[in-house]
């Protein structure tokens, strides 16, 4: 007869666990194992209590107590047996894997309850015959994705297509926990224990079906290693957020709600939850092209299981298609008005909240009590600057409502009132949300050549055009606004419009379009590595930004030139030596969301100065006009002047004597923090070409709180004036003696750029001669590129239109 250990009887009498019920009664129903090491057995047990511990699902009191004495007493087989009575409840599942490596499951004693939009960590028993030391996992066909990610294409693909039924089964996310302490493999020894976290965006009943494996070809045959395990879940606490204004009016703001648990531990005692989401993303900003982005580090960079779960709702299972509210999966921030909610469980929270750059980013440590069904949390938000109490209103003439991070299943893309969200959520008062290739034919139907019904007299929301996608992309993607027209004369198809820019672009502006390239700088990095602004190296002309720009300026048919979302170093080389050569073409910001950014929606945008309040007839001219200038909304650069000509002004055209004195003015402010944390200072190492490309932590003299303003002649910086970046007003002058027709901007690099105005001295025009012989070289280099891809009907016309591009160059030169 099997006799015990005193210990082990006082432990099994004196067992109580936390939350299972009956405290009354014990449940064992796990079979014992034997024959198994004490020592190993009890330093993985005290980790299992120590990992649950930070993951915010302790063992109970009693348990831990009784694993600590453990501690202390003669390890031996009593030893074993104690830990299995005090762990086996906690378990979800009981694993077998036989000598040949197959893997067996059972249900195991622990109570099934969840939380509505929750986690909940269960032990795993694995009873391991084979001794195998790979990773254990688990799968669900509950937690399969609930979204189809775009694929790129005008239709949605019939075999990604996802029903209203099966995206409501897939309610569930779960995931072994394998952070420190825990191992990822398993340890080899007979008996040890693993911790799955469980995670539910619904309440109630709901069955689950779990699998466990140790690798392909592990499972046991006859469905052996799966369990279906009915689970009750439980309501969270509802949590009504008052959310006002700097002014007391109630707002549109973000919010990220975060509980501390499964990120990357601080170091900081003093502060348990850190922004541990943005110090991953400035970690890994050296990706390619579009990287540095909350999609990219949650879908690409870490593995499924170690994605960021202490961040609510859990990016992972939100839909905007079927949810209370639509937050988007790819973003850590969601969108909540006064008076809107979010469930939360039981626990504290620190929340992040602000709305868009120009108010400060506050933190705020809440409690959600477990005995609350309800309660209300107030968030008063503030800025640091009110640019359109100065008539200076923001946009973004480049986001998107499908394509990219968004998805095409189950439905096409997003609709308007979800993108209206994130305009009024970043206070962003003109979004242009462009329909482009992914998801054209579902997404053109929002387009009415009119502002749409939910815009307000402080935000517009308009549907418009990027030709991206299209057979003419490879020369340049097209940025096509205020159009009354969205399909191509003659065309019902997508592969029927041209396969070069020009033609596109004269149609738009026929229809009082406003119209530019996107993303300007891809494809314009210097063959040769060089930091110089301006410089004289050709352009690659591989990608697709302003690559044709070079020709099509020479016709004639660009508005505007984007700035803010590629490289500023690429960008502004050939607009600099395009304006050299006396193009007048204008800049505007852009973020290509969630594209080459998915963070937010006016990561970088266009401030125009309207008279008269928000109007979109008048926010296109004054983006025409040049009355404007580009931020990522951290600098600003206001009442630019030369001889008190206003910028806009007649054209911002000045005429002087050659050898005037210039008096150039600038009312300049900017923000940053006082000190620079660690986020910052990764940002700030990071060279032109990394992203993120425009910041103004890159534009930090040193580790004080100063930026600089720079005086920009001709594309080069003549003077400079430092300002602290303390969000105060700053009036600055500079004097600057003309020696030829000049044009002439203000900036804060790479953060903030005014256009320019342009001095005409004694009448003549403005043109430089190298610039001209560069641009010259740039129509060859991308005709070299592009030709290939021009449909014959199509080739004499282009060679046509390049071959004046090239008159026009070589007039300016002589």
């Amino acid at each position: 007869m099997k006799t015990f250990h005193p210990l082990f009887l006082l432990l099994l009498l004196s067992f109580t666990l936390e939350g299972q019920g009956n405290k009354d009664l014990l449940k064992l129903d796990a079979p014992m194992i034997t024959g198994v090491a004490p020592q190993p057995l009890l330093a993985q047990a005290k980790r299992i209590s120590e990992a649950l511990v930070y993951i915010g699902n302790p063992l109970s009191l009693e348990a831990t107590e009784q694993l600590q004495a453990l501690s202390h007493k003669a390890l031996d087989e009593n030893t074993v047996q104690a830990i299995q009575h005090i762990l086996d409840p906690y378990c979800l599942a009981v694993i077998d894997i036989n000598p040949e490596a197959r893997v067996k499951v059972a249900l195991g004693p622990a109570q099934t309850e969840l939380l509505q939009e929750g986690w909940k960590s269960f032990l795993v028993k694995v009873h391991n015959q084979a001794n195998v030391t790979a990773r254990l996992e688990v799968e669900s066909p509950n937690a399969l994705p609930v979204l189809h990610r775009s694929s790129s294409q005008p239709r949605m693909k019939e075999e990604n297509s996802l029903s209203i039924g099966q995206v409501q089964n897939r309610f569930l996310e779960v995931a072994m926990y394998e952070d420190r302490p825990m191992k990822p493999q398993l340890s080899g020894l007979a008996l040890e224990y693993a911790i799955v976290q469980v995670y539910t965006r619904t309440s109630g009943e709901k069955e689950v079906q779990l699998a466990f494996n140790v690798g392909p070809g592990t499972q046991d045959i006859g469905f052996r290693n799966t369990i279906d395990i009915l689970f009750d879940t439980k309501p969270s606490v509802k949590v009504t957020l008052n959310v006002k204004d700097h002014d007391g009016t109630p707002a549109m703001a973000s919010f990220i709600f975060m509980d501390g648990i499964d990120h990357f531990k601080s170091s900081d005692a003093d502060h348990p939850f850190p922004n541990d989401y943005r110090l991953l993303m400035a970690r890994h900003m050296d990706w390619e092209k579009g990287a540095g982005s909350w999609n990219a580090l949650s879908e690409e960079r870490l593995p499924k299981e170690k994605r960021l779960r202490g961040i609510y709702p859990l990016p992972a299972r939100r839909l905007a298609w079927t949810d209370e509210y639509p937050d988007f999966f790819f973003q850590p921030q969601v969108y909540r008005a006064d008076g809107e909610h979010i469930y939360l469980p039981p626990g504290d929270y620190t929340v992040i909240y602000t709305r868009g750059p120009e108010y400060l980013e506050q933190q705020k440590r809440i409690h959600v009590p477990t005995e609350s069904t309800e309660m209300t949390v107030d968030f008063a938000l503030k800025r640091w600057t009110h640019m359109t109490q100065l008539g200076w209103y923001s946009g973004d003439h480049h986001i998107h409502a499908a394509g990219c991070s968004h998805y095409e299943s189950p439905e096409e893309g997003v609709q308007p009132e979800h993108m209206w969200r994130q305009v009024l959520g970043e206070d962003l008062n003109f979004g242009s949300n462009l329909t482009w290739g992914p998801c054209w034919y579902y997404q053109k139907e929002y387009f009415t050549g009119k502002i749409h019904p939910l815009s307000t007299d402080q935000h517009l929301l308009r549907y418009d055009v990027e030709v991206s996608g299209f057979p003419s992309s490879h020369a340049g993607h097209l940025v096509l606004m205020n159009l009354q027209e969205d399909d191509y004369p003659n065309t019902t198809l997508i592969e029927e419009w041209p396969t070069w820019t020009l033609p596109i672009l004269q149609w738009a502006k026929k229809q009082d379009g406003v119209v530019g390239y996107a993303h300007s700088g891809w494809g314009l990095e210097p063959i040769e590595a060089t930091t110089a602004l301006p410089n004289y190296v050709l352009p690659k002309m591989d990608g697709i930004g302003a690559n044709e720009y070079v020709v099509t300026v020479t016709h004639d048919a660009v508005d505007l030139f984007s700035l803010g979302d590629t490289p500023p170093g690429w960008e502004l080389n050939m607009w600099y030596h395009t304006l050299n050569c006396g193009f007048r073409v204008r800049a505007s910001g852009e973020t290509d969301f969630p594209c080459i950014s998915d963070e937010k929606v006016g990561r970088a945008r266009i401030y125009a100065q309207l008279d008269e309040g928000l109007d979109f007839a008048d926010f296109m001219q004054a983006t025409k006009a040049g009355r404007s200038y580009v931020s990522t909304g951290e600098a600003h650069l206001i009442d630019f002047k030369v001889n008190e000509l206003m910028l806009g002004e007649q054209d911002s055209e000045l005429s002087v004597a050659k050898g005037s004195k210039l008096k150039i003015s600038v009312k300049a402010s900017a923000f940053l923090e006082p000190e620079q944390d660690e986020i910052g200072a990764i940002i700030a190492s990071r060279n032109l070409a990394q992203s993120p490309y425009w910041h103004i932590e890159k534009s930090r003299i040193g580790l004080s709180r100063r930026v600089p303003v720079e005086l920009i002649v001709n594309g080069e910086a003549v003077a400079v004036q430092e300002i602290e970046a303390d969000g105060d007003w700053q009036s600055l002058t500079f004097d600057y003696t003309l020696d030829r027709s000049s044009w002439v901007a203000i900036r804060v690099l790479p953060t903030a750029h005014t256009n320019p105005i342009f001095v005409l001295a004694d009448g003549e025009a403005i043109q430089d001669k190298r610039s001209a012989e560069w641009c010259l070289k740039a129509v060859d280099q991308c005709w070299d590129m592009k030709s290939k891809r021009f449909r014959e009907e199509e080739m004499a016309e282009a060679e046509k239109a390049y071959e004046h591009a090239r008159q026009v160059y070589r007039a300016l030169m002589r």
